[in-house]
């Protein structure tokens, strides 16, 4: 088994590209866009992910995230990435690899999003199929992990487009939306997307 060794120029600075698109970690100057984003998409997003804080769109609301993102990070249990389109520099979305496992599990879970106005346009199988290779290259994991409302399927063609197998259901897995929901869990080994 192969230990963890943070890239040589740091977690943070990882950042996948390809497919027209790149995949990096929020920085301040993301707040406009990331805000206007997610406002504009908040009756698509919010019956797939939990409520939202209060101050979730205030510049101090998106300062306190960063900083946690930053301790995430150092810490490496979580990965936060934005996602743009190169030809522009729009931002289309976020993927997020939280509760990262070291020793002998070497797994993290995957979590993501994308604004209303990229939805079903095929940027998140492509953002995904971007972020693969650093997962299970530069962050050495062995197993990568989702879970899924069983009704979204436009989140479930994206984790089988990208390899995932379907694992089984887990009930009342997530607060969603204030609701405790179903999911769906999926996963991909190396192996699986070596191969």
């Amino acid at each position: 088994m192969a230990l963890f060794r943070l890239p040589s120029s740091g977690p943070a600075a990882l950042a996948p590209r390809g497919n027209g698109l790149l995949l990096r970690a929020p920085q301040m100057s993301d707040f406009l866009q990331w805000a206007h984003l997610r406002e504009s998409s908040r009756d698509y997003l919010t019956p797939w992910e939990p409520i939202w804080p209060s101050d979730d769109l205030t510049r101090s609301g998106f300062r306190r995230r960063l900083r946690r993102y930053s301790e995430d990070i150092a810490a490496d249990r979580s990965y936060p990435f934005l996602i743009f389109r190169e030809l522009d520099s729009a931002m289309v979305g976020g993927i997020t690899l939280a509760n990262v496992r070291r020793g002998i599990v070497q797994a993290g879970t995957i979590g993501y999003w994308v604004g209303q106005p990229y939805a079903h346009r095929g940027y998140m199988t492509a953002a995904l199929r971007v972020l693969l290779p650093t997962l299970f290259g530069e962050l050495n994991l062995h197993r990568v992990e989702a879970a899924c409302i069983p009704t979204n399927a436009p989140s479930i063609r994206v984790l089988e487009k990208c390899g995932f197998s379907r694992e089984g259901l887990a009930r009342r897995y997530l607060c969603i939306n204030g609701v405790w929901q179903d999911h769906l869990l999926f996963g991909l080994l190396h192996e699986d997307f070596r191969g």
